[in-house]
C-alpha cells in the first residue's frame, strides 16, 4: 500500500458503496485502483494525463470519477462515511438506525485587500496636473513639496 492510497480496513468500508460493475457487455476495470486514483489526483493535484500508471489509464480513471460524481457515487459515499464517523460505530449501525444527518459550519474568514486589487478606480491624484501640462509638483520627503528642477 503506497501513500495516498486506500488501506484493506478502508477498502470494506467504501466498496459496498460503488456501483455494480459497469453496462452489459462490458467490464469495469478494477474498482480499488481506479478509487486511489482518484484520491491520489485529488491529493496531490497533478493534472489527469499526469497520473502514475500503477492506477491504469488515466482516461479510465477521469471518467469513473465523472461518471460517479455525476451520478452521486462520491455523495453517497461522503454521507454513509460522515455517519459512521458521527455515530462513533465503524459499521454505521446505529446511525442507520437514527437516520442521523450532518450539519456543517463553514467558516469565512476575510482578508482585507488593498484598494488597487479591489477594483478601485485609477484617477491620477490631484495635486499632480495631466501628463504634459507643463510644470509638475513632486513630493520632497517629509511634507515640503517642490518643483522639480527648481532649488
Amino acid at each position: 500500500m503506497r501513500r495516498h492510497e486506500l488501506t484493506d480496513a478502508q477498502w470494506r468500508a467504501v466498496e459496498p458503496l460503488l456501483p455494480a460493475n459497469g453496462r452489459p457487455g462490458g467490464q469495469w476495470s478494477d474498482h480499488r485502483t481506479v478509487v486511489n486514483g482518484v484520491l491520489f489526483r485529488t491529493r496531490t493535484g497533478v493534472p489527469w494525463p499526469d497520473l502514475p500508471e500503477r492506477y491504469g489509464p488515466w482516461q479510465t480513471v477521469y471518467e469513473r470519477h465523472r461518471r460517479w460524481s455525476a451520478d452521486g457515487t462520491w455523495q453517497r459515499i461522503l454521507s454513509e462515511l460522515q455517519i459512521e464517523a458521527d455515530a462513533g460505530d465503524p459499521d454505521g449501525a446505529l446511525a442507520r438506525e437514527l437516520e442521523r444527518e450532518w450539519a456543517v459550519n463553514i467558516d469565512s474568514t476575510s482578508c482585507r485587500a488593498h484598494q488597487h486589487a479591489a477594483g478601485a478606480r485609477h484617477r491620477p491624484p490631484r495635486d499632480f496636473p495631466e501628463k504634459g501640462a507643463g510644470h509638475v509638483w513632486r513630493p520632497m520627503g517629509g511634507r515640503r513639496w517642490g518643483a522639480r528642477g527648481v532649488d
